[in-house]
């Protein structure tokens, strides 16, 4: 870890210094090693405060910056700082984006360049909602997108666990430490998004408890990753509001789907929409307002990968075809395609591998968003005239 980035991380475990305070410090000094090692008398000319001063120099006396780092890495926990050049963009743009990032899982190129959405609502889903949240969840795995979400109870759980089936790129973001799981019932799908489908990703320090007062601070995250937030499900106080609300203030898109008007649960929702949110009743609906294109066509695709400099041969020009407009299984493709089993497989090894289509589980094949292209460079590509 690069020395400087020690005394960002020990400010980040420091519990008086948010992003504001810390961005106020570092401008000052110019680096987080001359404020970490400021003095009294210079944290209190730039307007600390006595009370919190004497906090930190007694903080920071007695905390290892050594033995913190190598905590993380006996853990396998990245860490992002906002100087860094993996630090995701989008999050990068709000006002009070976190200094640091903890992020824990496969910190791929892809996971913060591919389209990134935030599926939110209630702990208390019904099976209407739950109903909802796959079938979007879904639809919008295989058009490329990225789940954000907050591995709550519900609606979240719902989120992550159907992007996980798919073999889907999601994010979960905590209200704790990045180590801490909660709730422990979702114990395994934290190490299934670890292990296999994202990262899991907290501002708070390791080993930092759950709070409740913390969760607002987590939703403005939610919102700040992603290019709108769906909230499917909710009562009229329900914490995804909050996420909707900094959506709003960050200049994020924000979509709702409507629910029967006998349920409380829709009510969150329902006020949303009322307030000028994108209604929802299909995946169209938020692909037209992010001016994403769902399925490529043929020419389009043929331009991607002149783009991306890949040759293809006839056989992955004839199974690119065939899932032009729809996915399709195995055996389907084999049949419509006059393609041996034998050989399918391994063609379709070769096309996951160069990113141009995706197995969805069963024996399903789609069209995979291609990860070569930023996504302004995508909607460009996309909205070009052939």
């Amino acid at each position: 870890m690069a020395n400087e980035n020690i005394y960002w991380l020990g400010f980040s475990a420091f519990p008086g210094i948010g992003p504001l305070r810390f961005k106020l410090l570092f401008n000052f000094f110019g680096t987080a090693e001359k404020a970490w090692k400021a003095s009294y008398n210079s944290l209190i000319q730039i307007g600390l405060g006595e009370k919190l001063t004497t906090k930190f120099i007694s903080f920071r006396n007695s905390f290892s910056l050594s033995d913190y780092s190598r905590k993380l890495q006996e853990n396998n926990i990245h860490v992002l700082t906002l100087k860094d050049q993996g630090y995701p963009k989008l999050l990068k743009e709000i006002q009070d984006a976190p200094f640091v990032l903890y992020v824990r899982g496969d910190v791929k190129e892809d996971i913060f360049i591919n389209p990134t959405i935030a599926v939110v609502g209630t702990r208390k889903i019904t099976g209407y909602g739950k109903e909802v949240t796959e079938r979007l969840v879904r639809e919008l795995v295989n058009a490329g997108f990225t789940i954000v979400s907050g591995l709550a109870y519900g609606v979240d759980t719902v989120a992550h666990e159907t992007a996980v089936s798919l073999n889907g790129k999601t994010i979960a973001v905590l209200g704790c430490g990045v180590n801490v799981i909660h709730p422990k019932s979702n114990t395994t799908l934290y190490w299934k998004i670890v292990k296999k489908s994202g990262i899991i990703v907290s501002e708070f320090p390791l080993n930092h408890w759950v709070e409740k007062g913390l969760f607002p601070a987590r939703n403005r995250i939610i919102s700040g990753l992603s290019l709108g937030v769906v909230v499917t499900e909710g009562a009229k106080d329900s914490g995804a509001l909050i996420t909707a609300r900094f959506a709003g203030e960050q200049g994020r898109e924000v979509f709702a789907v409507p629910g029967p008007i006998t349920s409380s649960l829709s009510e969150g929702p329902t006020m949303l929409l009322k307030n000028g949110a994108k209604l929802v009743t299909r995946v169209e609906d938020i692909l037209e307002e992010l001016d994403v294109k769902c399925k490529m066509q043929n020419t389009k695709i043929k331009m991607t990968m002149q783009n991306v400099k890949i040759n293809l041969t006839s056989d992955e020009k004839n199974i690119l075809a065939l899932l032009e407009n729809e996915n399709l299984h195995f055996d389907e493709i084999a049949r419509k395609g006059n393609i041996s089993s034998s050989n399918l497989g391994g063609l379709l090894t070769m096309m996951e591998m160069k990113k141009l289509v995706k197995n969805l589980g069963g024996g399903l094949y789609g069209i995979s968003y291609t990860p070569y292209l930023t996504l302004r460079e995508w909607n460009s590509f996309a909205h070009r005239d052939n």
